[in-house]
């Protein structure tokens, strides 16, 4: 596969998401919104998230989907189906099936850059270091990077809790990893989020598509 940014770097680079269909994503924005414009916003997000992915140096380009890929999916990905069971042991699955450098994130950051992601993606993201680990505002974590995949690290650790970015730390360090962080980033969850984080990336299909979406949603 051809690198569109022209030089492939050290680090595969794993989205893991679900089709954008009504009552199946960002059930946290519903209400205000309605289903469908739920769906819409999880769409827009997937999309600037792939775009930033697309941008940036990367060896390959994995999406780990929950569903089938539709017209949001760009050139330049590989689909792998997202395994069955809690968060965690997707996101461990997810892992497995990549060897070498490894960075994962989500769809609930569509404010991600390659500028913000390039210290986990550059030639040198893995000289003295074994993890990259960006927590989430909410106490999880955004982006989770290693340099060699061991789904261990990521079972039984406990998901979508305020503690949950600590626990993950605490089982890479207890592994003797050496740990580096990527600045925090707030998750799209809820409307408020939802208004925070296209307030920071106002030129992203996300930011537009909220802006053409609240209006109605405040009548």
């Amino acid at each position: 596969m051809t690198d569109p940014t022209g030089c492939p770097g050290p680090t595969t680079v794993l989205v893991i998401a679900k089709e954008p269909l009504p009552g199946r994503v960002k059930t946290r924005l519903t209400p205000p919104y309605t289903p469908h414009e739920a769906a819409e916003l999880a769409e827009a997000a997937l999309h600037d998230t792939l775009q930033a992915v697309r941008a940036m140096p990367a060896r390959r380009r994995v999406v780990v989907l929950d569903g089938r890929p539709g017209n949001w999916l760009p050139p330049g990905f590989e689909v792998r189906p997202q395994s069955t069971g809690g968060l965690d042991e997707r996101l461990a699955a997810a892992f497995a099936g990549s060897s070498g450098p490894t960075l994962l994130i989500g769809m609930d950051t569509p404010q991600v850059t390659p500028e913000l992601l390039a210290p986990a993606t550059d030639f040198d993201a893995w000289n003295a270091c074994d993890a990259w680990l960006g927590p989430a505002e909410d106490g999880g974590f955004w982006a989770l990077g290693l340099a060699a995949p061991d789904p261990r690290l990521l079972r039984g650790v406990p998901m979508s809790t305020p503690r949950t970015g600590a626990a993950q730390r605490a089982r890479l360090a207890a592994a003797g990893l050496r740990i580096r962080e990527l600045p925090p980033q707030r998750d799209v969850d809820t409307a408020a989020d939802a208004e925070e984080v296209a307030a920071s990336a106002p030129h992203g299909r996300f930011a537009a598509a909220l802006a053409r979406l609240t209006p109605v949603v405040r009548r």
